[in-house]
This record gives C-alpha cells, sequence and structure tokens, in this order.
C-alpha cells in the first residue's frame, strides 16, 4: 500500500465529506507537484451510466468530478453526462477505445458480450461482498487483472464505488419454490439473468428508466435493479408488493471510472494520483452512503403495502446449484474468465477465514 493511499485509508474513519476528503489526501499530492498555473488543463467528458441523482450508485462520479475541480481549483472539470446523452450503454467502452470518448463511469458487465471476464469485476451470483471486493481490488489482484483484461481494449480502469446487494427482486407474488420462479419473465442482469434462465425463468436486460412501463403493462412479471433506495426512486413499490431478499444474485455492485489509455498514459503522475485518491475516496463513500440508506427504507415499506421477505433457504440453495455449474461452463469457455474467478475465489478463500472468527455472526442481536 503506497503513503497516499494509507493517507485516504486514515482519513476515511473520520466523519468528512468527499470534498473535504479529496482536499486533504489529494492536496498533499498536489502540493509537490508543478504550480497550478503551469499544469495542463484537463477538460473531458464523461458519460455516466447511472443517473448521478441516485445514491451510492451514480453519484460518485459527481463527487469525483467536484473533488477534482476543487483541489485543482477547476484545472480538471470532468463533464459529466446522464446515460445516454452521449453514447448508449454497450457503446461506452468501444468509444472510450477508440478515443471519441475520454472517459466514462461504467458499468463493466455491459461489456459481457465482447469480454466475458468484464462481467467479474461488476457483479457475481454468490460472490464478493462490497468490503472484501475492494479489498481484492486495492490489496488483491484486483486492479491488476482489470488492467490486464481492459490495457488491452486501450481502457484503464479505476474503481469508483462498490455498493452493497441488491435485492432478490420486485414480485407480484411470493416466492416460496424454485417452480415460483419459473415462467417469469423477470428484468434480470449478467450472470444472474443466465442462472434464472437455466431454471426456466425468461430473464431479459432492460434499462432502469423502461422497467416500470414494462411491469405496468405486464411484459415483466417482476424485476430487480438495486438497493431498495433506489428502487424507491423507479417506483417498482406501486406494482411489485413482494421485495424479496437477500441479493444472491449481487452480493455487491461495483463501477468504475474507465479512462482512454493513451490520454491516462499522457497524465503527470502528480495527476494520476490525484485521479487514483479521488475514486478512492468516492468508494468509500459509496459504501457508507449506501449503507446508511437501506433500513430506513425498508421501514417504510409497510405504509405502502409492501412485503419485505426472505426467499426460503431451499431456493438459495438450488440457486446457488445452478450458479456453480454457471461459473464453471464460463470458466471452461474463456481463460481470462476462468483467470479472474478462480482469483476471486482464492481471496474469499482466505477471507472467510477472517469473516467467520473476526466478525459476530449475522443472526446475533
Amino acid at each position: 500500500m503506497t503513503s497516499l493511499t494509507k493517507r485516504v485509508t486514515s482519513l476515511g474513519r473520520r466523519a468528512f465529506s468527499i470534498a473535504a476528503v479529496s482536499a486533504v489526501c489529494l492536496g498533499a499530492i498536489g502540493s509537490t507537484s508543478t504550480p497550478a498555473d503551469a499544469q495542463e488543463s484537463i477538460k473531458w467528458k464523461v458519460q455516466a451510466t447511472f443517473n448521478t441523482g441516485w445514491p451510492a450508485l451514480g453519484d460518485p462520479i459527481a463527487n469525483v468530478s467536484a473533488s477534482l475541480k476543487r483541489v485543482t481549483d477547476g484545472r480538471i472539470n470532468l463533464k459529466i453526462f446522464e446515460p445516454g446523452k452521449i453514447v448508449p450503454p454497450l457503446e461506452i467502452s468501444p468509444s472510450i477505445s477508440s478515443g471519441s470518448l475520454p472517459a466514462a463511469y461504467n458499468y463493466m458487465a455491459y461489456d459481457q458480450g465482447r469480454i466475458p471476464a468484464a462481467v467479474l469485476f461488476s457483479a457475481v451470483p454468490f460472490g464478493l461482498e462490497p468490503q472484501e471486493y475492494a479489498a481484492w481490488w486495492f490489496e488483491g489482484e484486483g486492479s491488476k487483472l482489470a488492467e490486464e483484461v481492459y490495457h488491452a481494449e486501450k481502457i484503464h480502469p479505476l474503481l469508483c464505488s462498490t455498493i452493497g446487494p441488491e435485492t432478490a427482486g420486485w414480485f407480484r407474488k411470493p416466492i416460496k419454490s424454485l417452480d415460483d420462479l419459473k415462467g417469469l419473465k423477470i428484468r434480470f442482469s449478467g450472470l444472474g439473468g443466465m442462472v434464472l434462465d437455466r431454471i426456466g425463468a425468461s430473464a431479459t436486460l432492460m434499462a432502469g428508466g423502461e422497467i416500470f412501463g414494462a411491469l405496468e403493462k405486464g411484459t415483466l412479471d417482476a424485476t430487480e435493479y438495486s438497493m431498495p433506495a433506489i428502487d424507491e426512486i423507479l417506483g417498482f413499490y406501486k406494482i411489485a408488493k413482494y421485495n424479496l431478499f437477500p441479493g444472491w444474485h449481487q452480493p455487491s455492485t461495483s463501477t468504475h471510472l474507465m479512462i482512454n489509455l493513451d490520454k491516462w498514459n499522457a497524465l503527470s503522475d502528480a495527476d494520476q494520483g490525484l485521479f487514483e485518491m479521488a475514486c478512492t475516496a468516492a468508494t468509500l463513500r459509496a459504501l457508507t452512503i449506501g449503507e446508511a440508506l437501506q433500513g430506513a427504507q425498508i421501514k417504510s415499506f409497510p405504509d405502502k403495502g409492501v412485503t419485505a421477505a426472505k426467499l426460503p433457504d431451499e431456493v438459495i440453495n438450488e440457486l446457488k446449484a445452478t450458479a456453480d455449474i454457471i461459473m464453471k461452463e464460463e470458466s471452461a469457455k474463456d481463460a481470462m474468465f476462468a483467470k479472474v474467478w478462480a482469483s476471486q475465489q482464492a481471496f474469499h478463500e482466505n477471507y472467510q477465514i477472517w469473516k467467520e472468527l473476526g466478525y459476530l455472526p449475522r443472526d446475533f442481536k
């Protein structure tokens, strides 16, 4: 761990705002570099994958932009564009690779069709939890493997957000057995969608803004999207009255600042450090904001006629068995997928030793 990363970690334990954290830790970098009036201005258009008004999931890139602008007195100015304003989600990474888009706050799972391993850096069924993913990224092999995958695409990735589990979905009826999932038309993404397809559901990927209308028309029977506080904004509770847990398909959700590799390499060491520290600070705040909001949101469910319930253990166990089959099949198809998945599994195995001994059991009150 570098001295700068240690400073960010130390500051993260104190109740600073995102701007204050960045101003202190990033200012330390700026104080050792060329005076601001002699440094090159950086003015980039940055495409966001998620609405920047969404807490923890979408707002990290807005926080990064505000922090960099503040600590450089406007020298680094990232103009953030809301989803779809420049290019559609599936065209984001190719646009960065070609250089037509300097950078984006992007969900790597959207690259799964072109780069099978990409999805593993976003969300994995029964995979790493948020603090575990962050540990794997910063202290394990995560960032190095992401660079191995994306430098080949002329993209440099920085982790800018990791948040807790999504819900298992919003349903019109409770799910008591695996049979209740069969035949359902459900909005589900990534590897989790592949698991549901395998057990007999019909999973489809759909943009967040399209889901409510599809539920309302009956095109969808059920949906997942994010954490309860974000799902509230999208209004799913008005139609689907059963919000089920846990988020087996997505124990954590991670989003990255992805920068054209030529532009990244052209930055000074000091400016690269500014971007790294801004994203590190944003990752911490995304985690804390996401964890802080969900309890109060779930407490509001009864007033909306919503029932929060857990999936039966036997359903979770069957989903896990199917997920294991999917992961083995995908690993056999792509060497890099296998390499990243093996790294995550090895990290998880060691982390579990600490987690099971060091932390109180989940049912402790």
